[in-house]
């Protein structure tokens, strides 16, 4: 009797199993398959609207370059028309033109960081486009830039504007930032 109550239960349960698997549809568009298909293309799009800005003529510095360099330390938000301060000063760079014409449409919050050393050599970093905290599936890429003291037509306003300060003050080496992109769908 106990043996033909066990193999009753066995079928019932397995049944159960059958039909749970069978009625739950897996399909690439689920939530764990969707999260990595999407953090993916975040990846792509960063990578490549880093490369573009960071793209250069022979003898030119690139946008990127440009867009640090004549940065004034102020943080900027996207107020559904343009990128603005607190001051009201509007962002006027083509690290915000290009993110107003590609990411903004598509919905994708995003954060700009620079970050580098300070002569106490500790890791600064300072906001430049901010859109909030991100979300657990974000993403970030990040571009190296660097800066020499002959980019610069006075390093010692530009350090006093930015804030970034001279790595090495007896070369022309001034300072690497590391421009980090965060992305992240709301």
């Amino acid at each position: 009797m106990h043996t033909l109550e066990a193999l009753i239960v066995v079928i019932i349960i397995t049944g159960v199993i059958i039909f749970t698997v069978q009625a739950t549809s897996l399909t690439p568009l689920t939530s764990s398959t969707a999260n990595a298909h999407i953090e993916a293309q975040l990846q792509t799009i960063g990578q490549d609207i880093l490369t573009v800005l960071d793209h250069t003529s022979q003898g030119q510095n690139s946008s990127l370059k440009e867009d640090i360099l004549n940065w004034n330390r102020e943080e900027y938000t996207w107020n559904s028309t343009a990128y603005c301060s607190e001051q009201n000063n509007t962002l006027n760079s083509n690290t915000a033109e290009i993110l107003g014409s590609v990411i903004v449409p598509k919905g994708i919050a995003h954060n700009v960081e620079f970050t580098y050393i300070s002569d106490s050599e500790s890791v600064v970093t300072l906001a430049y486009i901010y859109s909030g905290e991100p979300s657990d599936n974000a993403v970030t890429i990040s571009r190296r830039v660097l800066l020499s003291n002959s980019d610069m037509s006075d390093s010692s306003v530009f350090q006093s504007t930015t804030g970034i300060q001279d790595a090495d003050t007896s070369t022309d080496f001034y300072n690497l930032i590391d421009v980090k992109m965060t992305l992240w769908r709301m």
